[in-house]
C-alpha cells in the first residue's frame, strides 16, 4: 500500500486502508513526501495512527516531484522482490499511469484510489479504481450532490450498455449469466466502475434497479439476463 502523501488529504488514509482490507492484508504500508513541510503535519499524524511508514524525500529541485520518483523506485523494488500479490496506490496524480501499467505487465493486480479529478489514463491503467468519496465513512457522491438511489439507473445509457455487454459476454446459451463474472467483465472495461456511484452497496441491487434485466437466484448464485434478449 503506497500513499502519495503530497497529493492526498490525510483524512483518506484510514478509509483507504479499510477498503484495501477487503482484498487482503497490507503487508507493506508506506507514505511518500517531504515530511519537513509544515502542511504535511497532519499527514504525518495520520501515517503514525495507521502504522504507515513515512518515507522522507526532500524536494531538491523546484518543479520536480522527488516524492513521486521515490514511490516509483520503491514500487519497482517491491515488484522485483516477488513477495506481494497486489499493489494499492493512493493518488490522484496521472504520473503513476506508467507505473500501474508496468506492474500489471508482470501479472500483478493494481488497485487505485483517488479523487474524481484523477486523470482517466491512471484510472484505466489500474485493474480497479475507487474514488475516495465512495469509501466507508465518506459521504456518498450522489447523496452529496443531492441525488438519491431513487433515481432510476435505467436512464443511464452508458451504464446500461456496459452491463448489457458484460451479460452478453458471459451468458450461457439460454442468455443467463452469473453475476460475479458480469462484475469482473465490467471492471475490465471500466476500472472505476462501482455500484456505490449510483447509491447501491451491491451490484445485484444496481442491476435490479435498472429494470432492464431479469435477476434471480440459483442455489447460492445470482444470475441475470437481458430483458431485451430473454422474454
Amino acid at each position: 500500500m503506497l500513499f502519495d502523501a503530497e497529493n492526498i488529504a490525510p483524512a483518506w488514509v484510514g478509509p483507504v486502508l479499510g477498503e484495501v482490507a477487503r482484498h487482503g492484508i497490507a503487508s507493506i504500508k508506506r507514505a511518500y513526501g517531504d515530511w519537513t513541510r509544515p502542511d504535511l503535519r497532519h499527514s504525518k499524524e495520520a501515517a503514525s495512527e495507521h502504522v504507515v511508514q513515512p518515507i522522507q524525500q526532500f524536494q531538491n529541485s523546484v518543479g520536480k516531484n522527488a516524492s513521486d520518483s521515490a514511490l516509483i523506485i520503491d514500487a519497482m523494488d517491491i515488484l522485483y522482490s516477488g513477495r506481494i500479490d497486489a499493489f494499492a496506490i493512493a493518488s490522484s496524480d496521472g504520473d503513476f499511469t506508467r507505473l500501474a501499467a508496468r506492474i500489471r505487465e508482470d501479472g500483478i493486480p493494481v488497485l487505485g484510489y483517488g479523487e474524481r479529478k484523477t486523470p482517466s489514463a491512471f484510472r484505466n491503467a489500474c485493474d480497479q479504481f475507487t474514488y475516495f468519496d465512495l469509501l466507508e465513512g465518506a459521504t456518498p457522491a450522489r447523496e452529496r450532490d443531492g441525488a438519491t438511489k431513487t433515481s432510476s439507473p435505467g436512464g443511464d445509457a452508458k451504464l446500461v450498455a456496459l452491463l448489457r455487454a458484460a451479460v452478453l459476454a458471459t451468458a450461457d446459451e439460454q442468455g443467463w449469466a452469473n453475476l460475479s463474472p458480469v462484475g469482473q467483465h465490467v471492471r475490465k472495461n471500466a476500472p472505476d466502475f462501482d455500484s456505490r456511484n449510483w447509491g447501491f452497496a451491491r451490484l445485484s441491487e444496481l442491476v435490479k434497479a435498472t429494470e432492464r434485466f431479469h435477476i434471480k437466484t440459483r442455489g447460492t448464485t445470482i444470475v441475470v439476463a437481458d430483458k431485451a434478449l430473454v422474454p
